[in-house]
């Protein structure tokens, strides 16, 4: 037996995050979604891939068996929720109390239709909107550092740095951590492999630093908040989730925030969370071509892949910023900034494939990894993909 992960109809709510990548590859507390379920489902069980948009297929692949676990990929597992799919009968599949599908046991997606339904009575935390990304962090950064830690022994912090909650903190061999205060009463502090948390940086829990990212000197961060892997942050974070490979390395404010991968903020980049009225936000939502309501009074920036922007930008609350576009400019850009834009306040082109790919190969090979024919293909279709939305 195996399992795959797929995305679902609910998709085309988490663009632009899920332009470039299968939603099992979203970051949500410390692990992706697909690190949490092959950390959670028995190993005789293998991962067998994703079952994604075609364009992505090659990149995300999926090698079928025959009978499989069909797991939703907006769905983040726990022990409960795991024990309830491997009780699954072929063709039989299991909902939550909404009717949203959590998982399925058949050959073929469209056996789905055919299977019956079960009612799970299981809390678990579901990735239905982008918010739910920094909504949901400090729930599922708990359930992380639970799994991650159990039974295991923290490296100590060395006698510079000022810790309150010491049995709340766990560090992974190769940290560094120098003159740093941290407060994990408020909740779990993980820092992880080959990171490094530099002098004068103040923590409060919930937090993830995960393997080989840094905090800079004099950060402030507020949790629930996740750095992820190899990405360097600096200024003022709260409640912020980076997926990995991008910086944030300078003073600035970014609030109820998400940055995909390989994104950048400039110097004093400053995104606003909260209207001056403390009215609703509301944030672009691809589905509909309009706003959508969020229920929020906090919300700050969505950043998708490969976007960066300029020194002193500013970011009006509940902003959306699509992948590979490139803001700069005095004043405040539209808070709907579409894939491959060039500009910000005072106009917007495109910005052409070709220099797009020649950015992305430059970021990608300073971190050791290739931008590749895959990477090329995705983005040549994210861009074919966004074209309505820059006319």
């Amino acid at each position: 037996m195996s399992f795959l992960l797929f995305d679902d109809e609910n998709r085309v709510n988490l663009l632009p995050l899920a332009y470039t990548k299968p939603i099992a590859e979203f970051r949500i507390g410390i692990l992706t979604i697909t690190e949490k379920w092959r950390k959670r489902i028995p190993q005789e069980i293998t991962f067998s891939g994703y079952y994604t948009e075609s364009y992505l297929q090659d990149k995300y692949p999926l090698r079928k068996d025959g009978q499989e676990f069909w797991v939703n990929a907006s769905a983040c597992p726990n022990d409960q929720l795991v024990e309830e799919i491997l009780l699954l009968k072929d063709k039989q599949c299991l909902l939550d109390e909404a009717q949203n599908v959590i998982a399925f046991r058949a050959k073929n997606y469209n056996d789905i239709f055919d299977c019956e339904r079960l009612i799970s009575k299981t809390s678990y935390t579901r990735i239905s909107n982008l918010w739910d990304i920094f909504s949901y962090n400090d729930v599922e950064l708990a359930l992380d550092f639970e799994m991650l830690t159990k039974n295991r022994v923290s490296q100590k912090a060395n006698s510079t740095n000022q810790i309150l909650g010491e049995e709340n903190l766990f560090i992974e061999n190769g940290a560094e951590l120098n003159c740093a205060i941290i407060n994990a009463k408020t909740g779990p502090v993980y820092i992880g492999k080959d990171s490094v948390v530099m002098e004068g940086t103040v923590i409060r829990g919930p937090f993830a630093l995960c393997d080989s990212s840094q905090t800079k000197l004099g950060a402030k961060i507020y949790g629930p908040t996740t750095v992820g892997p190899y990405s360097k942050v600096g200024g003022e974070l709260n409640n912020v989730v980076i997926f990995g490979y991008s910086n944030k390395g300078h003073d600035g404010f970014l609030g109820n925030a998400v940055l995909g991968e390989w994104c950048n903020i400039g110097a004093d980049t400053n995104t606003s969370n909260l209207k001056n009225n403390y009215a609703e936000v509301r944030l672009w939502n691809y589905a509909t071509g309009s706003f959508a309501h969020t229920g929020l009074q906090f919300c700050g920036l969505i950043m998708g892949d490969h976007s960066k922007c300029g020194i002193n930008t500013m970011f009006n609350t509940g902003t959306v910023v699509g992948v590979s576009a490139n803001v700069f400019g005095a004043g405040f850009p539209r808070n709907f900034i579409p894939s491959f834009s060039w500009g910000g306040a005072q106009g917007q082109s495109t910005f052409q494939t070709k220099k797009a790919f020649d950015v992305a190969h430059k970021v990608m090979e300073r971190r050791g990894i290739v931008f590749d024919d895959k990477d090329r293909a995705i983005l040549t279709k994210v861009f074919e993909l966004s074209e309505d939305f820059r006319l």
